[in-house]
């Protein structure tokens, strides 16, 4: 699934991130330019995956 974000801005993020949530949900791909995070998740991780992100400082934009 791909999650769209309003400020991953530098490899800073990606890393905070990575070294955040990668060792719970598995390796994800970050994407600075485009703001978009691409991983796999199941569907009970989904809302702790975002959760998690928001925590962390990571505005998610929703899907409409």
């Amino acid at each position: 699934m791909q999650i769209k974000t309003k400020n991953i801005n530098c490899e800073s993020c990606v890393n905070l991130i990575k070294a955040s949530l990668e060792d719970e949900y598995g390796i994800m791909s970050i994407d600075v330019e485009s703001k978009t995070i691409d991983i796999d998740l199941n569907p009970n991780q989904i809302q702790k995956f975002k959760d998690d992100l928001k925590d962390l400082g990571f505005e998610i934009i929703e899907n409409d």
